[in-house]
């Protein structure tokens, strides 16, 4: 969805934790990365994908762009969770332009919302493995007032909203920037962060399916409460390890596997879904990303539960960096948060 500007975009990842900035210069005939930051979200700024406190994000944002002395105003951010639907749905062959007219009637039956409350995009995947007469369209669709509210939160900011993507994109469009050949595999791609997970199954540089669920961090931290009956911010501090005192190291393990094979078996249930409606056959990757990823035991859960080679991304990795504005291991200490971000800086005003 592209509003106004010109020139260079970067990224900006809102989460409700933590916000993330990237921008990257052309290089030759590539792109090196110029700047990368990171802040922390004022407490119940962002609930559910709601914005609670726009003045005290527009600061932060402010601040951030400051301090990592970005002077760009041309902002690509995204969304995603509870007030976006993506589904691949089926039609009838048709023209793209004969589609944009038809669209939204046939996108009313998929839609758990008013349909004249939500923006409404489309891609054309190509032609029904079950039916040549019908076609497959991935299908987004996301509410009018959460894209207001953060158009209104960018300008608050005092930058220009340019695009507004979903995160699912932009960690797909991210991992097929530095992986521009990945042949036939078919790849899972999980963003667990604090409040929501996406999934995203690729082959080639199609998704085949793609979900998101509410599980994520917070369910750590609400456990951790309910357990020793802390603060909030007790919690984080018990879960990122700056404080140690609330409850033992064993304690904390213990409740981090019992959610994490929660997650697991979310992911799991999404691989079979893949598995019973397509003939691509099996899962080759599974690449997580997100603060999730940080959580000990997960990776090693998931991996004795699947057949597919798991692995954490670093998006950094191979790529062009500004070693004079950048530090490699400060950003591989953060690479798993910054992929949303990063695939944000690679759009072009003029994507569809």
């Amino acid at each position: 969805m592209a509003f106004m500007g010109k020139g260079n975009l970067i990224g900006l990842d809102i989460g409700s934790s933590l916000i993330k900035v990237a921008e990257f210069k052309k290089k030759g005939k590539g792109y090196a990365l110029k700047n990368f930051g990171i802040t922390e979200v004022p407490p119940e700024s962002i609930v559910e994908g709601n914005i609670m406190d726009a003045e005290g994000l527009a600061e932060t944002i402010r601040i951030l762009f400051k301090s990592n002395k970005i002077k760009g105003k041309n902002i690509a951010i995204s969304t995603g969770g509870y007030s976006v639907v993506i589904k691949t749905i089926n039609v009838p062959t048709t023209s793209e332009d004969e589609l944009q007219k038809s669209i939204r009637f046939e996108a009313e039956q998929y839609i758990p919302y008013d349909i004249d409350d939500v923006n409404i995009d489309f891609q054309i995947l190509g032609t029904s493995e079950f039916s040549p007469d019908q076609m497959d369209v991935l299908l987004v669709a996301v509410k009018k007032d959460l894209v207001a509210e953060y158009i209104d939160l960018i300008h608050l900011a005092d930058l220009n909203p340019c695009i507004i993507d979903v995160d699912t994109f932009a960690l797909q469009n991210l991992y097929e920037f530095i992986h521009e050949d990945h042949g036939d595999d078919v790849i899972l791609l999980v963003d667990v962060g604090s409040s929501k997970t996406s999934l995203n199954i690729l082959k080639e540089s199609s998704s085949l399916l793609m979900r998101d669920n509410s599980f994520g961090i917070s369910q750590i931290k609400k456990e951790i409460i309910s357990k020793i009956n802390c603060t909030p911010l007790q919690a984080e501090q018990l879960l990122v390890g700056t404080k140690t005192d609330f409850m033992t190291k064993g304690e904390l393990k213990e409740i981090c596997l019992q959610v994490t094979r929660k997650w697991c078996s979310e992911i799991i249930s999404v691989v079979d879904t893949y598995k019973s409606k397509s003939n691509e056959g099996k899962i080759d990757k599974i690449v997580l990303c997100g603060g999730g990823s940080y959580i000990e035991g997960f990776i090693e859960y998931l991996d004795s539960k699947t057949e597919a080679e798991v692995s954490i991304i670093n998006p950094f990795e191979g790529m062009i960096i500004d070693n004079n504005r950048l530090s490699i291991s400060d950003l591989t200490n953060i690479a798993p948060l910054a992929p949303i971000a990063l695939g944000l800086a690679l759009r072009k005003l003029d994507d569809k």
